[in-house]
């Protein structure tokens, strides 16, 4: 889905191409698609925090009276800061998901997506 197979360098790691090289899927639907993947990273970072919050507070255990939740703050920034690039990578990929229904495009078909019937109506 991705240009680089890796996160590095960190200025490319959001390079996509034009087209899906498997199926022939426009990889950028319309002009600032992706500006949503914010919410979705946004969900993953918290999601992350509390994964962090779970094992933190099992193995260490959380207290103001020894100052371990400000010991769990400071190991949580430098986790989700370190996993930013990724989870980036991932929002692109669930937000890609959400919205676009994979279908078997032919790749000589790239000029148009399969047409989809809408579902017949009765009425009563």
């Amino acid at each position: 889905m991705f240009r680089q197979p890796t996160i590095f360098p960190l200025g490319k790691m959001l390079e996509m191409p034009d087209r899906c090289e498997h199926c022939g899927q426009k990889m950028e639907i319309e002009p600032g698609f992706y500006y949503g993947t914010g919410y979705v990273s946004y969900g993953l970072s918290i999601a992350l925090t509390v994964f962090n919050l779970i094992w933190f507070a099992l193995i260490f255990g959380i207290r103001f009276s020894d100052n371990s939740i400000f010991w769990f703050m400071g190991i949580n920034v430098a986790i989700v800061l370190l996993l930013q690039p990724v989870m980036m990578r991932y929002a692109r990929v669930i937000y890609l998901y959400i919205f676009v229904k994979y279908g078997s495009y032919e790749k000589e078909e790239l000029s148009e997506p399969p047409h989809q019937h809408a579902p017949e109506t009765q009425v009563v």
